[in-house]
């Protein structure tokens, strides 16, 4: 056996056969241990042991097939959502009846067109890309349902939603482009090495009273702001959301999310809701899950939810922190340990492991390379702003929200709260990211900078964070180490997409260019 999808997943490999030209999938055996932190600042741990194939029951929400079945036959649930996240961070798939799904999708998958890993945000057809091309005619790829991803879509009439898996028709091979692929090689890496990887990506939104199809009349200009002042733990603003963000926690509750709270951030109707910690894998899906929730819940009553880094110039920036640490093979802290890390003279030295250290030395050293993978789009860039709650410079610190990596908890609940990605971060791409330099950290026993305390802003002399999009796509694409650790399929494919991208943005007229230039120049 080998340990797979990490917190001590013990698993089965899946095998594969062909029947009737079709692949069926065996679902795995797996025996699982978990470890859980709740909340951002709590050391509460619950360790859940379960022998059984399916764990789902332990949350609400998640089902198995057999469930479904039962769903099914009291016309409970009538309709099954499959879905993969594509190379923009984007839920795409099909809508199937719950009996063909369970008599047919379920094992046998489906498939969709190669074009959807190589498109942009409007679906236009580009050129350019080894996966898929007009010589190569646009077939298909084959998407395989993981049972491990079957839940309850709460928020839609009598549906269940389930992910896939994305693989090459021709040679049956995962595809190594996709999001979901790139994070689960690099939980693979980590458990040969005989780690898991326990995260929790923590969203920024803001709130409209807009409809998106009135958002989209408007040019998404005057947009109607849920709240007029800042509300950053403001309870009576807060109350005055609860008409979108209290369907949101039900119904992620209700769908395998489960949820620890919501509070009001620092923008005008911006707010952020936090899910509880879990593997990382699990982490990913579930992020997917949350931001597909919380559209299609403003979609439903009128409103509308942005997770643009950026709304707008003089607004705080919305984020998705990532808190991460590394597990052992018994599903216990691997940063929890003896040795110390001097803070200064007013703070109680960190006590942690050596991984801890190595890991975050890792990360910390291979930022500016994989940067593209936390901050995927051009208005990335524009968060990135002094005194914005937004970081500017490469530093750790502990408890300080101006260092790009903020060390919080201790003990059990030790973990490293990188403050970089925006919330257009695709969780796949951004946890594989983090998980590859950490463990390349651990490796060659890299050391963290010094820790600093103070304020980062100011602190000229740190390394800057890439600034624009233009240097991350040039970082990413002339890094030995996203080579190494992706492959230079990975690599091409993102730094071809953001490329194209970047040219579209640079012909573009602007809004602030014809304020600027149409009367005075």
């Amino acid at each position: 056996m080998k340990i797979r999808n990490c917190f001590n997943k013990f698993t089965l490999f899946s095998k594969s056969l062909q029947i009737n030209n079709r692949i069926q999938f065996i679902k795995p055996l797996t025996i699982q241990k978990q470890i859980r932190f709740f909340g951002s600042s709590s050391s509460t741990i619950n360790i859940n042991e379960n022998n059984n194939n399916n764990n789902n029951n332990k949350i609400k929400g998640k089902i198995s097939l057999e469930e479904l079945t039962k769903l099914g036959k009291k016309e409970e649930i009538e309709t099954v959502v499959i879905a993969f996240t594509d190379h923009l961070g984007r839920l795409m798939g099909k809508r199937y009846d719950i009996d063909f799904f369970l008599n047919n999708a379920a094992s046998a998958g489906s498939h969709a067109c190669t074009y959807l890993m190589c498109s942009n945000l409007e679906l236009a057809v580009r050129s350019g890309f080894k996966l898929a091309s007009w010589e190569k005619g646009y077939g298909d790829f084959h998407m395989q349902p993981d049972l491990d991803t079957l839940r309850i879509a709460s928020w839609l009439p009598k549906t269940a939603i389930i992910f896939c898996d994305i693989f090459h028709n021709d040679t049956h091979k995962m595809i190594d482009e996709a999001p979901r692929t790139i994070l689960k090689k690099q939980l693979e890496k980590a458990n040969s090495l005989g780690f898991g990887v326990s995260a929790a990506t923590e969203l920024e939104y803001f709130i409209f009273g807009d409809s998106y199809e009135q958002a989209n009349q408007k040019g998404y200009r005057d947009l109607k702001r849920i709240g007029w002042y800042y509300e950053d733990y403001h309870i009576l603003q807060g109350t005055r959301e609860e008409k979108f963000n209290a369907l949101a926690r039900k119904h992620l509750k209700n769908s395998g999310v489960p949820v620890e709270g919501t509070k009001g951030e620092y923008g005008l109707g911006q707010h952020e809701l936090n899910i509880i910690y879990s593997d990382a894998l699990e982490m990913a899906d579930r992020h997917m899950v949350y931001k597909q929730c919380l559209k299609e819940i403003a979609e439903s009553i009128g409103m509308s939810v942005t997770f643009m880094p950026k709304f707008h110039h003089n607004e705080s920036g919305s984020g998705c922190h990532l808190h991460l640490n590394l597990t052992d093979l018994n599903g216990k802290n691997a940063f929890k340990g003896e040795s110390e890390l001097k803070i200064g003279e007013n703070k109680a030295n960190i006590k942690c492991s050596d991984e801890f250290r190595w890991f975050l030395g890792g990360w910390i050293k291979f930022m500016p390379d994989t940067l593209l993978f936390y901050a995927p789009t051009i208005n990335s860039y524009k968060r990135f702003r002094n005194g914005s709650w937004a970081p500017t410079r490469l530093a750790w610190s502990q408890d300080n929200r101006t260092a790009g990596f903020r060390i919080v908890g201790s003990g059990n609940s030790l973990r490293v709260e990188c403050r970089i990605p925006g919330a257009d971060c695709v969780p796949y791409l951004g946890l594989a990211a983090a998980t590859a330099a950490g463990l390349e950290g651990i490796q060659k026993r890299i050391e963290p900078p010094p820790i600093f305390e103070g304020d980062v802003y100011s602190a000229k002399h740190l390394p800057q964070i890439p600034m624009t999009f233009g240097q991350a796509i040039t970082n990413f694409e002339k890094s030995e180490f996203s080579r190494k650790h992706f492959g230079d399929d990975i690599v091409d494919h993102y730094v071809h997409h953001s490329r194209l991208e970047l040219e579209e943005f640079e012909s573009f007229v602007t809004d602030w260019e014809r304020m600027r230039y149409f009367e005075q120049i």
